[in-house]
């Protein structure tokens, strides 16, 4: 399945990994959000926990060109230490709805939020990202 990207850590727009893994790879960029999770400090990136009202994680839809696609899904899985079915996985990528603040309209996108090990560690003794927004962080 062919979805965009919701990056919201080191991938936007700006930060050391999209200029690793994005740059000219990408149809299209645009602000976006997911709802029902909230953003934790990592160590030296964030992880998205699903929180059911728990708020807003603001980041960017990223839409690759078709031709980069499959090398580009292979390589962020590979980033994000995202192995299907592996418990020691960092992340696990998910198809979840982001809104497009510039219309309200609702896409379906791929976002690695944290595996179920790292969110209840996060939840647990974690501190979370005000607002969050990665770049807003103090």
């Amino acid at each position: 399945m062919t979805l965009p990207f919701f990056v919201y850590g080191t991938l936007r727009p700006g930060e050391v990994n999209h200029d690793l893994f994005l740059r000219g790879r990408t149809r299209s960029e645009e602000p976006g959000s997911l709802t029902d999770a909230v953003l934790y400090e990592g160590p030296g990136y964030p992880y998205a926990v699903e929180e059911p009202g728990g708020g807003t994680v603001s980041g960017e839809l990223v839409t690759a060109l078709p031709e980069t696609y499959p090398g580009l899904l292979a390589e962020l899985d590979r980033l994000e230490e995202y192995v299907p079915g592996h418990p020691r996985s960092l992340y696990v990528r998910v198809e979840r709805k982001v809104v497009r603040p510039a219309d309200g309209e609702t896409v379906r996108a791929w976002v690695y939020v944290a595996a179920p090990a790292v969110a209840a560690r996060l939840r647990a003794r974690g501190r979370a990202i005000a607002g969050g927004d990665w770049r807003a962080r103090v």
